[in-house]
This record gives C-alpha cells, sequence and structure tokens, in this order.
C-alpha cells in the first residue's frame, strides 16, 4: 500500500485520543486515527460506560427488592426477577451505541482511520498492521494515546474464573460466590453491584481499610452501606493462590480459603507500554509512565502523549482535557495545562466525590483551612428519596475563604461534581456559594448549606 502523510497521527481511540482527533479535524488539521479494537477505549467499550450500566441495572433491581416486603412508602410487589443474559445485552447495545458515535464524530471531524496495530519506527514514522497488510504512515505531529490495562498478581494471573473488570463487565450469569481482591474504586463498583443482584461478595483489600486513598470521613458511609449489603470485608488481608474452587486468603487470622465462583482482581491499572514499540522510542519516564511537560509534549520533539499512558489521576475526563488542548496548540492556539482541580468520583453506593484538596492535604501543606460539612440528614430532598446517608464538606483558605476542595458522600452526588469543580476553577469563596440561590428542594443545597456553616451561619442545622 503507498505510504500515507499527515499533520497529526493520533495513536489509540480511547478517550483521550478520540477527543484529540476530533478537535483537530474541526480545527483543520490533516489527522489519521489508529486503533486497533473499537473506538472509544477502555472507557467506554470494557470500563466507565458499560459499569455504570451495570450499576443501574443492579440499584433498580435492588431497589425492587425492597418493595417484596413491606416498604415504609407503601408500596409492594412480589419477588422481582431478572434475566441477566437479558441485561448484559443492554449494557452492550449502550456500550455500541456510543462507540459508533465516536466513529461518526471523527469521520464528521473529517479524520481518516485506520484499523489495525501500530508500531513506532521512529519519531515521525508508524506502521499500521491492518486487515489488507501493512501501512506505513509519516507524520508531522504524534499523539500517543494508548491507554492502560489492568493490573494482574503474580500469585493470580488472568484466566478462566480470575478475571480483570473486563471479564466482570461482560458476563452473562450472576456468579453465586464473588470474591473481590481489591477494595479500590474498581473493585468496590463491581463487587456492590454483583451484591445487589444477587452474589454472595467478599471483598479483600490488603490496606487497613478500604478506599485507602480516600479519607475515612468518605469512606465511612461506603462500608456502612457495604455491611448492609452483606458483603463481607477483609481488610489488611493478602490473595495468596488459587485452587480452582477456593481463594487462599492471608489475613490477621491467619490462613483460609475462601470459596468462589469467580475472583475479580482489581488492584488498579497500569499504563500500555508494552505496545506500538513505545520502548523503542527511549522517552524520558516517570516511573512507569511517559513524562510530559505542561503542553503533553514527551522528551522527543514532535511527539506527544495525552491519557493513562502519562500517570495519575487516570480518568477519562483528564485525557479529554489533555487532548483537546495538544490538538489547539498544534493548530496555532496558545494552551497549557492549568487546570486549578480536577473531579475524581467513586461510582459506589453512595458515591464519593473528591475535587480540590481536602482537609489532610491542606495540614500536610501547611495551609491554614476552615472546614465545614452539611449532612444529608438535614436535607430535605434527600429525606424524600429515603437515602439520607452523607454530606457535603467544603474546604477553604482560613484568611478569605478562597475554596480550596469540595468533598461529597451521598446517593447521587456524582452529578455534584461540575458545581465544585466550577467554583473552584472560578476562584469563588464561601460567600459567593452561600450568596447563589439554590433550588428547593435539591441535594445541591447541601452545597450552599457547608458554605454557610463555614461562615458560621448556618441555617437548617
Amino acid at each position: 500500500m503507498p505510504d500515507l502523510a499527515c499533520k497529526l497521527l493520533v495513536i489509540g481511540a480511547g478517550p483521550g485520543g478520540y477527543a484529540c482527533a476530533i478537535r483537530a479535524g474541526q480545527l483543520g488539521l490533516d489527522t489519521i486515527i489508529v486503533e486497533a479494537d473499537r473506538d472509544g477505549g477502555t472507557c467506554l467499550n470494557v470500563g466507565c460506560i458499560p459499569s455504570k450500566a451495570l450499576i443501574h441495572a443492579a440499584n433498580e433491581f435492588a431497589r425492587l427488592g425492597t418493595f417484596a416486603g413491606s416498604a415504609p412508602i407503601g408500596i409492594s410487589l412480589s419477588e422481582p426477577r431478572i434475566d441477566f443474559a437479558r441485561t448484559s445485552a443492554w449494557v452492550g447495545s449502550v456500550v455500541d451505541r456510543l462507540s459508533r458515535g465516536v466513529t461518526g464524530l471523527l469521520k464528521k471531524a473529517g479524520v481518516r482511520a485506520l484499523k489495525g496495530e501500530a508500531r513506532f519506527r521512529d519519531g515521525k514514522t508508524v506502521v499500521v498492521r491492518t486487515a489488507e497488510g501493512e501501512q506505513r504512515v509519516r507524520a508531522e505531529n504524534i499523539v500517543i494515546a494508548t491507554g492502560s490495562e489492568a493490573a494482574a498478581l503474580p500469585a493470580l494471573p488472568f484466566g478462566g474464573d480470575i478475571i480483570s473488570s473486563t471479564e466482570a463487565l461482560a458476563l452473562t450469569e450472576i456468579p453465586k460466590r464473588m470474591v473481590v481482591v481489591g477494595g479500590g474504586y474498581i473493585g468496590l463498583e463491581i463487587g456492590t453491584a454483583f451484591a445487589k443482584l444477587g452474589s454472595t461478595v467478599t471483598v479483600l483489600e490488603a490496606a487497613s481499610r478500604i478506599l485507602p486513598q480516600w479519607d475515612h470521613a468518605l469512606t465511612g458511609p461506603v462500608m456502612h452501606r457495604l455491611e448492609a449489603l452483606g458483603v463481607k470485608v477483609m481488610t489488611s488481608a493478602t490473595a495468596v493462590g488459587w485452587s480452582g474452587s477456593a481463594l487462599g486468603v492471608e489475613s490477621r487470622d491467619g490462613r483460609q480459603e475462601i470459596a468462589a465462583d469467580k475472583v475479580l482482581v482489581a488492584v488498579g491499572r497500569r499504563p500500555r507500554m508494552r505496545t506500538a514499540g513505545l520502548a523503542d522510542l527511549h522517552l524520558t519516564m516517570l516511573g512507569d509512565f511517559i513524562r510530559i511537560d505542561e503542553r503533553c509534549r514527551t522528551s522527543m520533539r514532535g511527539v506527544y502523549a495525552v491519557g493513562d499512558i502519562t500517570g495519575e489521576p487516570m480518568l477519562a475526563h483528564r485525557a479529554i482535557a489533555q487532548g483537546e488542548m495538544v490538538a489547539e496548540l498544534l493548530a496555532g492556539r496558545s494552551r497549557e495545562w492549568d487546570k486549578v482541580a480536577i473531579p475524581a468520583i467513586c461510582f459506589t453506593d453512595p458515591e464519593i466525590v473528591s475535587v480540590g484538596i481536602s482537609p489532610d492535604d491542606a495540614k500536610a501543606r501547611g495551609i491554614e483551612v476552615t472546614v465545614a460539612d452539611f449532612p444529608f440528614r438535614a436535607n430535605g430532598r434527600a429525606l424524600t428519596t429515603e437515602r439520607e446517608d452523607g454530606f457535603v464538606r467544603v474546604v477553604a483558605e482560613a484568611g478569605d475563604g478562597l475554596l480550596l476542595g469540595v468533598q461529597a458522600v451521598g446517593e447521587g452526588v456524582s452529578e455534584l461534581s461540575a458545581a465544585f469543580t466550577l467554583a473552584l476553577e472560578m476562584g469563588a469563596r464561601l460567600e459567593d456559594i452561600a450568596a447563589t440561590v439554590h433550588a428547593h428542594p435539591t441535594r445541591s443545597e447541601a452545597f450552599q448549606e457547608a458554605c454557610l456553616r463555614g461562615l458560621g451561619l448556618p441555617l437548617h442545622i
């Protein structure tokens, strides 16, 4: 096949890659994107989207189950049933629809797409192994957006009943017994969903508590909810081997065997560096990740990197923002990474949101702060939905009240993340949020009320 040439070549059609290619196409840059699998990357195909669809289905099923007995609000029905194969097909249809949407957006932006495995020949040349043969592409600029993959454990290699989140989200039958190795957000999101669907779930966490990267005040309500759902949580526990029907576990109580039909290993993700011949480029690294500057430039001229391959936080929305920025830079615009805050969310039950710094972060940095929270048990909307667990907390500079961080835990608080992030990006102070009219009755009022409390002027507590 004849060689191809372009202004920009993007390797990987995940959130960072496709966002970069779409924006570049919109700005008139001759762009080619290479993807070996379906457009959308891990997040859309085997991560964020299918997991949230599964969580929704599990929540609906569990809620119906509460009406099978004597529900406080007066609704009753017979025991609900679930056709999980049909549920899985619905999850797949959501993924398919969004993946086709990304493909359509790339085409609409005038981006040329190549299906196949890419491999660097040098900093300007990539060979793509397609179904039709090898295709050489020369580009003035290249963006690496190869993403990340599930990290495995030496004692529990993936295969058979030892599964990663990818296989867990593709199950068509509900396992009777599931052990989740890893009490981080991925393991707890999927484990909680299967517990609601009827699985007997055990969670193993090597640290002394679940979600160890989040402060205890935020994770406490999640732990209480797991207990209510019948999920057994073992902390300071390590998986040491699989017999084919039981998982060997070492904990403070000694060695024991836990019977399981499926073992979900969710101990984190690692950058996908063993692809595309990235090692041959000898880029400057930052640990396991490609080192980049404030414009996502690597140590090689004309080679950029975005998304999970560049390190924490490994979040799709960070990748999208990086991809957009690189495209605009290549189109001649002046841009650099100057984000004040990037929201992080656990779609557990209840959900957790953290934007900016926490009280512990402020203490570690020697910043004197005002910390105030408002519990959902004092929020009218929360009480009318029967879920009053959790709170909204604000962290502000002690002197002028400048918001430095906002955290929340509670049902549906993920939808408040944009308001929290916008407040920090706009340089809002406690008085700005306190003086903003918040609709009643909504959970968003807890944000205003927390700020009022930080000013010493609480209304409803």
